[in-house]
């Protein structure tokens, strides 16, 4: 039983059958005294009529009409007591009653007689200085009675927010379980379930969200394997030659005047590789949040000015003709330097890779209305509008290219985003106006940097 209430199921019945208890002691807790004063209100009623009819009846100072009168009144628990002179014919009556019928006056009251409450009626009897009192005991058994009605209606409620609590308990529930079977498939690896969108608006929405879950399973775990096939390709080539070399020497097949070339050529692959295990590690930090940021005051003109004069010597004499652009004023935000100089050599990594020689390659620095702004432009092939939408997604534009011209590993622009995103800006791309390829970098102002 513990355990049937532990489920959504017993909770629904439970709280069903305690609202149908609940809301039938209530009733009766308000039927009881409104049942009562109705009955009272008509026993005062008839009373009254009663009264008049017996003044009339008793002024006909027949004894045997008044017998009959007394009789039957007296069958209804009707008592009535005649006053003469001040008066009454017998004890029981409040003496202030008598008091008023002797004046003349009409009386309709309640007060106790012969220690009972009651009903009190009098009128008097014109011109002979006497009048008539009834009497009738306030009603009582009332509230008994409809109290020992009310278990019927508490069984039938009680029975009906069972019945009612196990249909609704049934109808919530099912959703939730289709859900349940769901989420247990997704869990085992079947990313093709889907549920029907039924029930209420809320069950719409549970099926919704899982659906979405799924395909979002889906999805996510295509792109995972299209980036292992791109990383493993990528760590594949340099191994390849690396180990190529390695061979060569081993057999003597290098001799001592090419043992420099392949001593410079092995080097030059480890650090690609060095590269590309260095790029998986930052990222996995930043998609874990615990890459450590050294954020401070950083003067951006000067970080690319010093960005350019390095990349200077990677770029002459036969590559992209470098240029920087730089305001006239230092241009203050706070920030990690280093990893904006990460972003900045990333950017420029991937314009090398492709811009041809001669073509421009520019690093550019600007104050914007709400951000600094950080550009890295390039006269190579650019993008297509469908690049700019995945340019950050990682391996997107490496398997979009791949074979057509020069691609990197596909992590440099999806790190890039994730760093500028992580220092609190923003970063985009576009069409420059050298002809290829526009990154914008923002990045706020000290009083809107973010924590």
């Amino acid at each position: 039983m513990r355990d049937f209430l532990r489920t959504l199921t017993g909770r629904v019945m439970l709280v069903t059958a305690a609202t149908a208890v609940v809301a039938v002691i209530v009733t009766a807790l308000v039927a009881v005294p409104v049942s009562i004063r109705a009955v009272n209100t008509q026993v005062r009623a008839e009373l009254v009529e009663q009264s008049k009819l017996a003044v009339e009846l008793l002024a006909t100072e027949r004894p045997a009409a008044r017998e009959t009168i007394v009789t039957e009144l007296r069958a209804q628990d009707v008592e009535v007591y005649l006053i003469r002179r001040g008066t009454v014919d017998r004890t029981g009556l409040p003496s202030r009653v008598v008091q008023q019928i002797a004046a003349g006056q009409t009386v309709d009251t309640r007060s106790p007689v012969n220690g009972r409450p009651s009903f009190i009626v009098g009128r008097p009897l014109s011109g002979r200085n006497a009048g008539v009192v009834l009497t009738r005991p306030v009603a009582s058994g009332t509230a008994g009675k409809v109290l020992g009605r009310i278990w019927i209606a508490l069984l039938a409620g009680l029975a009906g927010g069972i019945g009612a609590g196990a249909l609704l308990a049934r109808f919530i529930a099912r959703p939730i379980r289709r859900a349940a079977a769901a989420a247990g498939k997704l869990s085992a690896g079947d990313r093709s379930v889907r549920i029907s969108r039924q029930g209420p608006a809320e069950a719409g929405e549970l099926a919704d969200a899982i659906n979405h879950l799924a395909t979002a399973l889906q999805i996510s775990e295509g792109r995972e394997r299209d980036f292992l096939l791109s990383v493993s390709h990528e760590l594949r080539t340099p191994l390849a030659t690396i180990r190529g070399y390695a061979e060569a020497l081993a057999d003597g097949v290098v001799g001592a005047d090419g043992a420099e070339k392949a001593g410079a050529t092995m080097l030059a692959e480890s650090e690609r590789l060095d590269r590309l295990i260095s790029d998986l590690l930052v990222l996995s930090r930043l998609e874990a949040a615990d890459l450590p940021l050294d954020v401070v005051p950083v003067d951006l003109a000067e970080l690319v000015r010093a960005a350019g004069e390095a990349w200077a010597a990677r770029c002459a004499p036969d590559g992209p003709r470098l240029r920087v652009e730089l305001p006239p004023e230092p241009l203050l935000v706070e920030t990690d330097p280093g990893r904006i100089r990460q972003v900045l050599d990333g950017l420029c990594e991937n314009a090398l890779r492709v811009v041809p020689a001669k073509a421009p390659l520019v690093l550019a620095a600007r104050a914007g209305a709400e951000a600094a702004v950080l550009e890295v432009r390039d006269g190579g092939p650019g993008f297509t509008d469908e690049d700019l939408e995945v340019a950050f997604e990682r391996g997107a534009l490496n398997r979009r290219y791949r074979g057509i011209r020069k691609v990197g590993s596909g992590l440099g622009l999806a790190l890039a985003a994730r760093l500028v995103g992580r220092l609190g800006g923003r970063i985009s791309a576009g069409h420059a106006p050298e002809g290829g390829a526009l990154f914008t970098v923002e990045l706020p102002y000290p009083a809107r940097t973010l924590p």
